[in-house]
């Protein structure tokens, strides 16, 4: 894309700017361009982009999109100057080389139209020659001898006075729309800034009592304290600020505009002093703690989505039934079974915990449920009532002669999708609170196709997700889901319209249609069928086919993630190896690496017209189709032991618990008493990290030792430094 007026090499920048070949931004921007999708390029374009992966793809397209718009608005204010005849070579040359969209509104700001002003009112009053005039500081210039000739009683200049007050208003705002001026203001609140913080009302008992009076230099605030402080003060809690020594944003003002101590001059210092207080650094300051909050902001969303992708590639608990049990008190605690599918077998409710606490009835019937379905795994929502209802599942597995064993489930936003109307639609005979029991068995068994039935800021993982730009926020949160969905691969006889709509070419009526034509036509025997499906065309099926698996299929390639489009050169591999498709999945151990070896791997590409990257993707597939990425980690940590209690814990003790959140300052860990313990970012490990995601992750299994106990507060402190 060319502006009409000003070109930008987009491509040579971002090859700059990513370290990348310019070959590989050029093919990228053409498949974006030509409407592919992320997961499809990252998975099947290997050779025109070098191997990106869909992370960096993100980022090169939303940068992208960043130096278009920036292209786009550069041509816009060009265009503006140039219809009011104001535009200068100089002026043309900055607008070229701006790097950003504020320098370029900076650059516009004094041929932007403005509302009424004071300094408009007075440009309207015929008062600009006269600042003009003073301006230029002349020592043999009489400001008031000249003022006198501006009276205009008409226009309500009635005297000397009130005629150079408008002129300085001029002059000040003159000041103010100086973009290289703002430019310099902006750098020196950035490094020698200190933002404070006060409370509204003293008196007030909030969470942000640390910030009742508080103050940090702008160049060194951590971003969580940040946000922090907004919500604070959205709250009307705290009131913030920003300052500067002492005169130190002056003195820019007047060093570049005072010329002399005349008559004029000392009217100009006024001016830039009036145009600093009044025009400049409140404007000044509010960019940098928009600025401040939108960086704070990125990086939040960047731990959420982290922490997102880690919960939604947790491994599947796969061959299992599972009961789901949903905690409670007065209401009881709802129990689903379901098989290894996911599919319901039984529901009830129970009643073990107060005030009911039917113990002994309880028992019984999940006894009878545990032994008719062969229950194996027990999930545990970890919401109300958890801790109690925790305790009499232990104690229950103990008595039992089945070998079952549990997990505390994070139940976030299982009650929002209990009550929505996908999940009615999915459960329309069961009552909402038996569903959140069916979603919480479910993302035990497999947390991917679960939870994307939720609104990914529901799940909770991250922190002050609520106060993020809704729109990043959703693309970054969906990019996750989608990306996590895409690199499993879905059974697309199986999955529900919610995970086939995050496939790649896949929108939310095209994954219904395939639902719909599945219920009317039975199960898909191979993926050119897609192609009847209403609304999927070529388009949709080349972007989609790859990611969706047909189990027991005719050929044995729809079971793997190898492209339609690669199935001639698949064949033609496996005979080249001495094997055929029927081979593929069977008993017969397949070498196909082996066999690769022997002949040579470059040898093979350059015979098959396939790219290396490629046919090695081919090869693993091959091997095992059908795999599951998710299987190459660490399972999740089940229980079946002892549980505890926070007055059980004591300073020393070692634990082995699960990472359930990330944050900037530390990592929440479930060490099973109910109260995730935090360990703080000094105590992750013995170096120095920047930040806790670069040594833990959600879902991690890690062992650690208790610092400190606050029974009161509820707060456990942990340590993962042996």
């Amino acid at each position: 894309m060319k502006g009409r007026l000003y070109i930008m090499d987009i491509n040579k920048t971002l090859a700059q700017e990513f370290k990348l070949k310019q070959e590989q931004i050029e093919n990228t921007i053409s498949l974006f361009d030509d409407g592919k999708t992320i997961p499809f390029i990252a998975r099947y374009r290997k050779e025109l982009t070098g191997s990106l992966d869909d992370q960096i793809l993100r980022e090169i397209n939303d940068r992208l999109t960043y130096l278009r718009n920036l292209e786009k608005r550069k041509d816009e204010i060009a265009s503006s100057i140039e219809e009011q005849g104001k535009m200068t070579e100089e002026l043309s040359k900055a607008i070229q080389n701006a790097k950003t969209l504020v320098e370029i509104e900076d650059l516009y700001r004094p041929y932007k139209p403005k509302r009424k002003t004071r300094a408009s009112v007075a440009r309207e009053n015929g008062l600009e020659p006269l600042a003009m005039m003073v301006l230029l500081q002349n020592h043999d210039t009489d400001p008031e001898q000249e003022a006198e000739k501006f009276i205009d009683e008409e226009k309500g200049i009635v005297d000397i006075y009130m005629a150079l007050q408008g002129a300085m208003d001029i002059i000040a705002e003159v000041v103010s729309d100086d973009a290289e001026l703002r430019k310099s203001l902006r750098e020196t609140v950035t490094r020698h800034g200190i933002i404070a913080s006060k409370a509204s009302d003293e008196t007030a008992e909030s969470v942000y009592e640390n910030y009742y009076d508080y103050n940090e230099p702008v160049s060194k605030i951590a971003q969580h304290r940040i946000l922090a402080l907004d919500r604070g003060e959205k709250e009307g809690f705290l009131k913030i600020s920003i300052a500067i020594p002492e005169g130190m944003g002056t003195l820019l003002l007047i060093d570049k505009y005072v010329k002399n101590d005349s008559n004029c001059g000392r009217l100009v210092k006024l001016a830039c002093e009036d145009s600093f207080k009044r025009l400049i650094y409140p404007s000044i300051e509010r960019e940098i703690r928009s600025e401040l909050t939108e960086n704070a902001a990125e990086q939040a969303i960047k731990v959420f989505a982290s922490n997102l992708r880690q919960l939604l590639m947790q491994p599947p608990i796969k061959n299992t039934v599972t009961l789901g049990l949903d905690p409670a008190y007065r209401t009881g605690c709802k129990i689903a079974v379901v098989d290894s599918t996911g599919k319901v077998l039984d529901t009830t409710v129970i009643y073990p915990t107060p005030p009911m606490s039917k113990i002994k009835e309880a028992k019984e019937k999940l006894t009878q449920l545990i032994a008719k379905y062969g229950v194996t795994t027990i999930a545990i929502g970890n919401g109300t009532a958890s801790r109690e209802s925790e305790a009499f599942v232990a104690e229950l597995i103990k008595e039992i002669p089945q070998k079952v064993s549990y997990m505390v489930v994070s139940e976030a936003g299982a009650s929002v999708y209990s009550a929505s109307k996908l999940a009615s639609e999915e459960f329309p005979q069961y009552e909402a609170s038996l569903r959140s029991a069916i979603s919480i068995a479910r993302r035990l068994q497999d947390p991917l196709a679960e939870l994307v039935k939720i609104d990914p800021k529901a799940i909770g993982v991250g922190q002050y997700q609520h106060d993020m730009p809704k729109t990043k926020m959703n693309e970054a949160l969906s990019g996750v889901v989608e990306s996590c969905v895409n690199t499993v691969g879905v059974d697309l006889n199986t999955a529900s319209h919610s995970l086939l709509s995050y496939i790649a070419g896949i929108n939310n009526t095209v994954a219904k249609n395939i639902v719909t034509y599945r219920e009317e036509n039975g199960a898909f025997s191979d993926r050119k069928q897609l192609l009847k499906v209403a609304k999927l065309g070529k388009k949709s099926f080349e972007q989609c086919a790859g990611f969706l698996r047909v189990r027991n299929p005719k050929n044995p390639l729809d079971n793997t993630a190898v492209h339609p489009e690669s199935y001639k050169a698949a064949q033609s591999l496996m005979e080249k190896c001495g094997f055929n498709l029927a081979d593929i999945g069977s008993d017969i151990a397949i070498d196909i690496e082996g066999n690769v070896k022997t002949i040579g791997i470059n040898k093979i590409s350059e015979s098959l017209g396939l790219g290396v990257p490629t046919l090695k993707d081919i090869i693993t597939e091959l091997q095992k189709p059908g795999r599951d990425v998710r299987d190459e980690l660490p399972p999740p940590l089940l229980r079946s032991g002892d549980i505890m209690e926070m007055k059980d814990l004591t300073p020393g003790m070692e634990l082995v618990g699960t990472v359930r959140n990330v944050i900037d300052f530390g990592a929440f860990v479930d060490i099973g008493v109910h109260e995730d313990g935090l360990v703080h970012i000094s105590q992750i490990c013995d170096k120095f990290i920047k930040h806790p995601l670069e040594a833990v992750k959600v879902g991690e299994v890690v062992k650690v030792k208790v610092l400190d106990i606050d029974l009161n507060r509820k707060r456990i402190a942990l340590t993962m430094r042996f």
